[in-house]
């Protein structure tokens, strides 16, 4: 019953969320039907921008308060639903910071892990402790259980904390006061105002910056594009360095926040079974399937092409898709059918992939890392000043005292 609900809600983010995505496809479409989703859509989406409004406005007001905990406390995020590539800059971040001294502890909300029933998590404890999907020794938890992003961050960065738990509050405290952190990033954390940020680092895809201009479900924005104004440093993403009329338009909500520009680079194959690794001049000439379960799966594609490798199929699911073993060996079976060399993933995918002893054909997944285009030394200035080692030039500093103290309510007006 749960895989069929889940796969309905599939179905129905595939069918919509083109047609949400649509410039203009007020105007563009005829059928009724689906002007009329549009018509309703486009009302939902109004609703939810004033209550979005509401929401900032008693922050700023200090009706609602944000949780100071004590230390530096980095959120990475963006204004609009997915697709802007923000593990590998969380990584990124997570990794230098450590080079640095930095006890880092990553605060995920484990987007579509598999959590509790509702009335369970209704009436559970609300002292029980986040879930630890690794404590920097070791990983403790699977994709499944923790989240896709938070396991292969945890997988990926020996020495970094990574805890799941909705109440991020809550897992902050436990970071700085259990597992001795001193420096927290939220991933995903732009809209989570409960926490007091030191940083905000905002991320803006360049293929699709702010999608039609209408927030959800119209669009894609979680908030208002003026929002970026909060942001102290600006990632464009999927950027090939030539972006200036996004940082133009970036200029006109924003005009003090360091813009650093970046790709996302491949850098090799791995196999999803085994410790094979290859190059990525292997793909030349070869016949592949490549299969995603991602926001912009457009991207992994072309970045497989971009090496010379003939894709036969693409097997395209929804985002965050949870695959049934029956599914893979179907894909690669299909795969052998169509007498290729190799069925592609993305690493994201790779992560929910289950356990196969044996394959038909070799089944690797894309390595991807940030590459920073313009903007290195900002970046060396972010890291440098969260380590208190540096005073990024022409930045405001908002350091705070590396060790915990007991938390307390702050308004929006003491930020600094």
């Amino acid at each position: 019953m749960a895989r069929n609900k889940v796969r309905f809600i599939e179905r129905l983010e595939s069918s919509v969320i083109p047609l949400i995505q649509q410039e203009g496809a007020d105007r563009k479409v005829t059928e009724f039907w689906p002007k009329v989703l549009l018509a309703v859509l486009k009302g939902i989406s109004k609703i939810f921008a004033g209550v979005v409004w509401l929401r900032m406005w008693f922050f700023r007001i200090g009706v609602l308060r944000r949780w100071p905990l004590g230390c530096q406390v980095i959120s990475v995020g963006n204004v609009t639903a997915g697709g802007t590539g923000k593990t590998p800059v969380v990584e990124k971040f997570a990794r230098e910071l450590t080079k640095e001294g930095r006890r880092v502890a990553i605060l995920s909300r484990g987007y579509r892990r598999k959590e509790k029933p509702f009335l369970q998590r209704l009436f559970s404890s609300t002292d029980e402790p986040p879930l630890i999907v690794s404590d920097g020794r070791r990983v403790l938890l699977d994709s499944e259980t923790g989240g896709d992003e938070p396991y292969m961050l945890a997988s990926n960065l020996p020495g970094v904390v990574v805890l799941v738990d909705r109440n991020r509050v809550k897992s902050g405290r436990y970071a700085t006061q259990k597992l001795g952190c001193d420096t927290l990033i939220l991933d995903d954390g732009f809209q989570y105002q409960k926490l007091r940020h030191s940083h905000d680092i905002v991320l803006v895809d360049k293929t699709n910056p702010f999608g039609n201009g209408n927030l959800l479900p119209r669009g894609v924005l979680r908030e208002g594009i003026h929002n970026i104004r909060r942001a102290d440093f600006i990632f464009i993403t999927k950027s090939d360095g030539n972006s200036e009329a996004l940082r133009k338009r970036i200029r006109q909500y924003n005009n003090h926040a360091e813009i650093i520009e970046c790709r996302h680079a491949p850098k090799c194959l791995r196999n999803v079974y085994g410790p094979e690794t290859l190059d990525l001049t292997w793909l030349r000439g070869k016949r592949v399937v490549a299969l995603s379960g991602i926001a912009v799966p457009q991207s992994f594609e072309n970045f497989l092409r971009g090496y010379g490798a003939e894709i036969a199929e693409c097997v395209r699911y929804a985002d965050h898709h949870r695959y049934a073993t029956q599914e893979v060996i179907n894909v690669v079976n299909h795969t052998a059918d169509l007498e290729c060399d190799a069925l592609i993933t993305t690493e994201k995918d790779a992560v929910r992939f289950p356990r196969l002893t044996t394959t038909a054909v070799p089944v690797y997944y894309l390595r991807i890392e940030i590459e920073i285009l313009k903007g290195a030394d900002s970046f060396r200035d972010a890291v440098l000043h969260i380590c208190f080692k540096d005073e990024p030039r022409g930045h405001r500093a908002s350091a705070e005292p590396a060790k915990a103290a007991p938390a307390k309510p702050v308004t929006a007006q003491e930020k600094a």
